[in-house]
């Protein structure tokens, strides 16, 4: 069935394109035979006009089964590069049968509409902003379809579709997000699928001065190995961050299979670091506040009989 349908694919293209050649070469014996006194000039621009075109179809088409087997089927490649692809031949087949049409004049035609053109990018330029921005994601392609991307340290999501105008993410929530294509372009993005799934993370964890720096690694480290959803290779570590009087900061990374697991390996190691915490009998890290009292203040009355009795 698939294989039906990537003949039916590239067959109507074929044909339209073999018949609109067929008819530009053979279309000026055909009017000496049945015609003698017919002008063949009207078929010959439209038999033209309609390889053009044709033509920008089937490369289109063959471009685009190029680029879907380059995807290997892991990462698909954006529609909007194979949709800019496909307008880009199109408006290439269509300056070809303008210039063939208007013949010399089609360039005067181009520079006396540029007034015109002006004018209209003016008020579309939100638009053709957001058509630039989304261009220029799809051919530098920093995401593919099924990406988890973060935009501005906000906005968490998987791609789900890239269009002309904006990006479609659904997050977590099972919601969708829709963001104009400029937007994403102006902001700082992190992409957690690439180069690959896993990635590091890390906790901060604040532990008192009651047990020292390296066993506090130890007890750390041992916690955080004890867990089954991070990758075991490799392995988790602990890093002493600051010494301050409130106690000892540590920064506990480890390896997470996707972002997809990144809240729930997150919560196993925090809920592992307190059972590990709590069996030791650590008391939890505090802040030491020194209250210093005023000194007491003499009242009037009191000042008055130290007068009276000097």
């Amino acid at each position: 069935m698939t294989s039906r349908l990537g003949i039916l694919r590239f067959f109507w293209p074929i044909f339209f394109f073999s018949a609109s050649v067929a008819i530009y070469i053979f279309h000026e014996a055909a009017f000496q035979q049945f015609a003698p006194g017919g002008d063949p000039g009207a078929v010959r621009q439209l038999s033209t006009a309609a390889a053009y075109y044709s033509g920008a179809w089937l490369l289109a088409r063959l471009l685009g089964a190029a680029l879907r087997r380059t995807g290997n089927g892991r990462r698909k490649v954006p529609k909007l590069l194979r949709e800019l692809i496909t307008a880009a031949l199109f408006l290439a087949a269509t300056v070809a049968t303008v210039a063939m049409l208007l013949g010399q004049s089609a360039g005067g035609a181009l520079a006396s509409s540029g007034l015109i053109i002006a004018i209209l990018g003016f008020a579309i330029r939100n638009v053709l902003a957001d058509v630039l921005s989304g261009i220029a994601l799809g051919l530098e392609a920093p995401f593919r379809i099924g990406d988890w991307i973060e935009i501005d340290g906000t906005i968490r999501g998987r791609v789900i579709e890239i269009g002309w105008r904006t990006t479609r993410l659904q997050t977590r929530n099972d919601t969708y997000m829709i963001l104009p294509n400029s937007q994403i372009s102006r902001q700082r993005m992190t992409n957690y699928s690439a180069p690959r799934k896993h990635y590091r993370a890390s906790l901060e964890i604040v532990l008192g001065h009651d047990i020292p720096v390296s066993q506090g690694k130890e007890l750390l480290a041992a916690a955080a190995a004890s867990t089954e959803i991070i990758m075991k290779s490799p392995e988790p570590d602990v890093r002493a961050l600051s010494y301050d009087t409130h106690g000892v900061t540590f920064a506990v990374r480890y390896w997470v299979p996707s972002f997809v697991d990144d809240i729930d390996c997150r919560d196993v190691m925090l809920v592992a670091i307190d059972a590990a915490i709590r069996e030791r009998g650590l008391p939890p890290p505090y802040s030491r506040v020194k209250l210093v009292a005023p000194a007491p203040s003499r009242s009037a009355f009191e000042e008055f009989l130290d007068t009276g009795n000097s």
